[in-house]
């Protein structure tokens, strides 16, 4: 393959936040907006970025610039808690988390034994989180090791950054749904040595919540992350209340929640725990003491009334946290949507959340909660070039509003609080662009 095919040059307006920061105060001396900029990757990786005036001795002879003067490119959005069986049910009635698992999740998850299923619905997963600007996830799969197949290569496809894990469940769920101890053991340990660090693939080990697996269950899957240790963990915690209680009931001699995992060598810096609503003190303190992260998910949160997450308290108590749409019981692939409810949910607790502080959460922020803040998350060399190109007045409301707009951050704002997948211009991936909207002859 010639250099040129595997070079891009991107000319837009770019916005991005250059470092990691341990106060929100922070970002705004960290953001970085350039007017008139060019991004070139070569081989999936941002080899030059700066402003156009100072590219022209870097741009590549023959390649053509991509030209976006209206719109506004930032990275790629990172979603850091989703579910691509439950595609499906986004959108189903009336139920609180425990009625809601049993009433539409697992029926909806016995489809995903069938791999040609299963395939199909991945195949339809990636392409949603394109076309919402989203270039990384990670996400539950099933129990069954087919449905782990069908996203990693659906993903493959398109050459995107996934993490994912197949469920550990054996016990209060369907029987169809369940594996063992033993069958999770060898099914995971299989599967994180076909896809782990294959291609951009990341593996995570899976447990669906505390109750749904035995100690000895736990325990296998602790064993995996001390043979594993650079794999994920990725499971659910303190969401509900009813399911805090029924935690307790289930695992006694634990000090909490947090703890089973804890006992079970389950926290660290590559564990994302998925809501974390209603934490105790000193499972906060565990959460920071352990690197572990949390996955921020408004909309499913408001949906199932499981509560408001206190965003606030993740910077006090220095707690990695990134965002998550968590599709089905989450209501958008949006990660847009998914800031403008987050922004609602710290009002309701009479804090802020700013633009840039958003911004930050979806990109950069959720690089590090997925400890891959070497590899993603903004534009700085060497880095992956996963981005997204954001039309900012894709309808007359947002163009009306756009117009009045009084600098970057107020734009950037709004599209936070209007935007949808209409401002999807294009998704890159891995320097490629992966997705293009369709505008209207």
């Amino acid at each position: 393959m010639s250099l040129i095919a595997n070079t891009t040059v991107v000319r837009g307006r770019f916005l991005d936040i250059q470092q990691t920061v341990s106060e929100p105060a922070d970002i705004p001396n960290q953001v970085r907006y350039l007017e008139d900029g060019v991004l070139i990757s070569e081989h999936g990786k941002i080899k030059w970025f700066g402003a156009w005036e100072d590219a022209q001795q870097h741009l590549p002879a023959g390649v053509e610039v991509q030209h976006y003067p209206e719109q506004l490119i930032v990275p790629g959005f990172i979603d850091t808690h989703i579910h691509f069986p439950q595609t499906e049910m986004v959108g189903a009635y009336g139920e609180q988390l425990l009625s809601w698992l049993n009433t539409y999740t697992f029926p909806t998850e016995i489809q995903f034994q069938d791999k040609t299923y299963a395939s199909e619905i991945a195949q339809f997963f990636v392409q949603e989180l394109l076309k919402h600007g989203t270039t990384t996830a990670l996400v539950f799969c099933t129990v069954h090791p087919e449905s782990v197949d069908a996203l990693f290569e659906a993903a493959e496809r398109v050459q995107m950054r996934l993490i994912a894990g197949k469920v550990l469940m054996d016990r209060n769920a369907p029987e169809a749904l369940c594996d063992t101890p033993e069958t999770a053991y060898s099914d995971t340990k299989a599967l994180i040595e076909k896809w782990h660090g294959k291609g951009r693939a990341l593996y995570a080990i899976t447990p669906r919540f505390a109750p749904t697996s035995t100690p000895e269950q736990l325990e296998r899957a602790g064993q995996l992350k001390q043979e594993f240790p650079d794999v994920y963990v990725h499971t659910h915690l303190s969401e509900n209340k009813d399911e805090i209680a029924w935690v307790k009931s289930l695992f006694p001699e634990q000090a909490g929640y947090l703890d089973v995992y804890q006992h079970y060598g389950l926290t660290g810096k590559r564990s994302v725990f998925a809501h974390c609503v209603h934490l105790e003190d000193e499972e906060w303190q565990c959460m920071h003491d352990t690197q572990s992260a949390i996955a921020f998910c408004p909309t499913s949160n408001l949906f199932l009334g499981s509560g408001l997450f206190p965003l606030k308290k993740t910077w006090e108590k220095q707690v990695k946290v990134g965002l998550g749409t968590d599709i089905g019981a989450g209501t958008s692939f949006s990660l847009l949507q998914t800031v403008n409810e987050a922004y609602k949910v710290q009002q309701l607790q009479g804090d802020k959340l700013s633009a840039y502080e958003a911004l930050y959460h979806a990109t950069l922020g959720g690089a590090k909660a997925l400890d891959l803040q070497d590899q993603l998350g903004n534009f700085n060399v060497g880095k992956e070039a996963d981005f997204v190109v954001l039309n900012l007045k894709p309808t007359a409301l947002q163009e009306l509003r756009q117009s009045k707009s009084k600098s970057v951050e107020d734009s950037l704002f709004a599209l936070f609080t209007l935007g949808d997948d209409r401002n999807i211009e294009a998704t890159y991936i891995y320097g490629n662009r992966a997705y293009q909207k369709e505008t209207a002859k």
